[in-house]
């Protein structure tokens, strides 16, 4: 789901601005053609012009804003979860609901003065019309003003979202930070990320892509600590990933130890709750005791993969059997 192309809300004034400028404009080119009628008519079809224009413009700018912004209770679970982590849910439909009653307020009133306009005899009172259309217009959009700065800052909030694509199989990455999750990702994918010697250095979820016999698949290396009560921003979004969107998790044992092995055995026991096959991988092998390793294979109860090409078969026997 990619959110890089909502567009900006603007303030009330910018759309106000524009509506005016254009029924203004719209007066000009029709003057010609209004020199055929009687004054009073004259008068009357110039006005029914501005107030037309303005309503067909401020509705469909507003519009165009609610329809470029994505619709929450349809998004797959892990956005709309991560919306209620990162944003004011309920000030987020209100304010979107606040744009919707904008728009059919305008109609509303456009349709009532075009009436009055209709109905004058007096040569004065068109403009008169125009003008009070015009104010309860101009405070209607201001009425939304707080909503529209809302909602642009909650859509700068939602451009910082990961491209995650909910239709390709996906396999999370696991472990703690700094245990070679990265490094993993960039041989297991075309994605070639930078690769920090500390802790914490994942700032966001990273994700890389393979092809395999006409079929994408979706890596995800899920950052932080993921065994602590109180989770940080990225913890929770890699939470979140893990539990929504992951369909197997990888999960990294780095047994040189940057973390102590009964934490790293607490954080794998912790995998088994998302209901996902888990598949166990042992990094930085190339450093560490083959013995070691070995120790490790054969103590821990469970499959155990320390070879790229073993891990890659493994993982595609588990999306022939997803």
């Amino acid at each position: 789901m990619n959110f890089q192309n909502l567009p900006n809300f603007e303030d009330s004034q910018h759309y106000l601005d524009i509506a005016f400028s254009a029924s203004s404009k719209k007066v000009k080119e029709q003057r010609l053609k209004l020199r055929r009628f009687e004054p009073l008519q004259r008068a009357k079809r110039e006005e029914v012009i501005r107030l037309d224009t303005v309503k067909r413009v401020l509705a469909r700018q507003i519009t165009k804003l609610l329809k470029s912004f994505p619709s929450i209770d349809s998004l797959p679970e892990f956005y709309q979860e991560l919306i209620r982590l990162t944003l004011d849910y309920k000030q987020l439909k209100k304010s979107l609901a606040a744009l919707n009653w904008f728009v059919q307020k305008v109609e509303g009133f456009h349709d009532r003065y075009i009436k009055l306009i209709f109905k004058t005899r007096d040569i004065n009172k068109p403009k008169q019309l125009r003008a009070e259309f015009y104010g309860r217009v101009s405070s209607l959009i201001r009425q939304v003003g707080d909503d529209l700065k809302y909602l642009d800052n909650a859509r700068k909030t939602l451009k910082g979202f990961p491209d995650i694509k909910d239709n390709l199989f996906t396999i999370a990455i696991a472990g703690f930070p700094n245990v070679g999750k990265s490094t993993l990702l960039s041989k297991l994918t075309t994605s070639n990320p930078d690769i920090d010697s500390y802790a914490f250095t994942t700032k966001r979820l990273l994700i890389g892509y393979r092809t395999h016999k006409y079929e994408k698949l979706q890596f995800v290396d899920t950052p932080g600590a993921l065994n602590r009560h109180k989770m940080n921003f990225i913890e929770n979004m890699a939470y979140l990933a893990l539990k929504y969107v992951a369909d197997v998790i990888v999960y990294i044992y780095d047994l040189s130890e940057p973390y102590p092995l009964k934490d790293q055995i607490k954080l794998y026991k912790n995998m088994k709750k998302f209901s996902r096959p888990v598949i166990v991988y042992v990094s930085k092998t190339d450093i560490l005791d083959k013995k070691l390793v070995e120790q490790f294979k054969n103590d821990s109860g469970f499959k155990v993969f320390d070879n790229i090409d073993d891990l890659n078969n493994e993982i595609l026997l588990k999306k022939k059997e997803y």
